[in-house]
C-alpha cells in the first residue's frame, strides 16, 4: 500500500533527473542543513551564477524564557574547480548569532546568598563581518569563518566553523 501512494513521486524523480541529464547552465541551486559553533542547526540556501555564489544560513529556536538562540549568515564567494567533486568557495560574510540558557549553578548561588550576584543565565552574541572557506566534496561541506572585524562580541570563539549536507541542482 505504501509503494502505491509512492509511484507518482518515483516516476516525477526519474523524469527530471532523464530530462536535466546533459543539460548545463551557469545558474546553481543549494539546498541543506548543518550544524555549526555557535548556532548548534542551520538551513542553508545557495544561489549561484557561473563561479559567483550567495548563501544564506540560519535557524532559530525558543524552549522558554532566557532559553534561546538565533543565527543568521550571508555569504558571497567565489568557486574554483566546481566541476569536480571536491571543490572550495572563498570569500566575505556577514553574521548575527544570539544564544541564552539559564545557568542552574548561578541561581543556585544566588539562592544560597539571598540576593542577585551573578546573572541566572548565560549568553553568546556575535556580529562579524569575516573571512570564509567552505569546502564541498559530494554534498558534504565544512565551513571556516574568520571574523576580520566584530560589530559585537561576548563569549564567542574567534574561529566559526561550520559543517553539514548540500544538495546543488
Amino acid at each position: 500500500m505504501i509503494l502505491k501512494g509512492l509511484k507518482p513521486y518515483f516516476f516525477a524523480i526519474a523524469l527530471f533527473s532523464l530530462a536535466s541529464h546533459g543539460i548545463t547552465s551557469p545558474w546553481r541551486f543549494e539546498v541543506g542543513a548543518g550544524a555549526r559553533n555557535v548556532s548548534p542547526l542551520v538551513l542553508v540556501a545557495g544561489l549561484g551564477y557561473d563561479n559567483y555564489t550567495f548563501r544564506v544560513q540560519g535557524l532559530g529556536a525558543h524552549s522558554g524564557p532566557r532559553d534561546f538562540w538565533c543565527g543568521v549568515r550571508g555569504s558571497l564567494l567565489w568557486t574554483f574547480f566546481k566541476e569536480l567533486p571536491f571543490y572550495f568557495d572563498a570569500g566575505l560574510g556577514v553574521g548575527y548569532e544570539f544564544a541564552e540558557a539559564p545557568n542552574k549553578m548561578h541561581q543556585a548561588l544566588n539562592d544560597a546568598n539571598k540576593g542577585n550576584f551573578l546573572y541566572p543565565y548565560n549568553y553568546r552574541e556575535n556580529m562579524d563581518i569575516s573571512l570564509e572557506l567552505w569546502t564541498h566534496l559530494y554534498g558534504v561541506y565544512t565551513q571556516i569563518s574568520v571574523p576580520a572585524y566584530r560589530f559585537m562580541d561576548h563569549d564567542v570563539p574567534d574561529i566559526l566553523w561550520g559543517v553539514g549536507y548540500m544538495f546543488n541542482f
